[in-house]
């Protein structure tokens, strides 16, 4: 009659993976969804005039706002580029 931990309580069995969980969720789940928001209201919130960086790197000016695309003047000339609204990595300051 020897039942040593046979009846052990199944909660503790999985705490290590639900402490896992947690700690996963604060350090990589939460900024992640963070930055996210962060980046969807920065390019809801884009002007004419705006001086913008894309994820491809290049810099322009924006000239027409459309709403999945934007047209980007880049360069001395008149040059024209439309790109995703997605594709925006950040605004640069004038």
């Amino acid at each position: 009659m020897s039942a040593s931990g046979a009846q052990a309580n199944p909660l503790l069995s999985f705490l290590p993976l639900i402490l896992m969980f947690v700690v996963f969720y604060f350090l990589l789940i939460r900024p992640q969804q963070k930055k996210q928001k962060e980046h969807t209201e920065m390019v809801k919130n884009l002007k004419k005039g705006d001086r913008v960086v894309t994820m491809g790197g290049i810099i322009g000016t924006v000239q027409t706002l459309q709403d999945d695309y934007l047209v980007l003047k880049v360069g001395d000339q008149e040059t024209k580029i439309e790109v995703l609204r997605s594709a925006i990595q950040e605004v640069r300051k004038a």
